[in-house]
């Protein structure tokens, strides 16, 4: 296939290494009231946010769901807190960032989170200004798995949506992207995450040769 024309990067968990700091931060929110953060918490929670992440958050800690958006606020306050503390990108962000830049190609990303996190974890990960627009959770009415935050970005960038590539590491990012009409593929980040159905490749991380391949490098 052709080399795209724009590549779209998600952010946490594929771009910054960003998910081990909301780890920190929901094992301190399941501490607080007793309970303990198991892997099958994380990989229920990976990749959603806003109303969805609020109940099922409620859920897990048996509260009631009116209180699911306190307790995401208050998941935030300890987020933002870890991040303040710096994040490091994850391996083979910078180079693949770098190349593809050097080779013209336009570079977007597209995130779950609010923009106070987003742009907190790109300047502490060293990537502010890296991207040639970003987008988060708070700058669209829908966020992942819609396919609203994807059609946003291609069009800030200028791009149909079937010339992009969508690099994703949750299956909530990666239904948004597909739903939105670009290729996908998925480098996963935490452990037992499936992408196989949702990604149209799967890649073991952003150094991959193949992947690099699939983005014309």
């Amino acid at each position: 296939m052709p080399a795209p024309a724009a590549v779209v990067f998600d952010n946490d968990g594929l771009t910054l290494d960003t998910e081990i700091v909301w780890t920190r931060g929901e094992v301190t929110l399941f501490a607080r009231r007793g309970l303990e953060f198991t892997a099958e918490h994380k990989l229920e929670l990976v990749g959603s946010a806003g109303p969805i992440a609020a109940a099922k958050l409620a859920a897990m800690l048996g509260a009631p769901p009116a209180d699911g958006m306190a307790i995401l606020a208050e998941l935030h306050a300890l987020v933002q807190q870890e991040l303040e503390l710096g994040c490091e990108p994850m391996p083979g962000a910078v180079a693949l960032i770098e190349a593809l830049r050097g080779a013209g190609t336009p570079i977007g990303l597209c995130s779950n989170s609010p923009r106070r996190f987003v742009d907190l974890a790109l300047a502490g990960g060293g990537l502010a200004g890296a991207f040639a627009t970003t987008l988060a959770a708070d700058d669209v009415e829908r966020g992942k798995p819609d396919p609203e935050p994807y059609l946003a970005v291609c069009a800030a960038l200028g791009v149909a949506p079937e010339r992009c590539v969508a690099l994703e590491d949750s299956p909530t990012g990666c239904a948004s992207a597909r739903a939105a009409g670009l290729r996908v593929l998925g480098v996963p980040s935490v452990a037992g995450v499936r992408l196989d159905d949702v990604a149209h490749e799967l890649h073991e991380s952003l150094h991959a040769p193949a992947l690099w391949a699939t983005l014309g490098l």
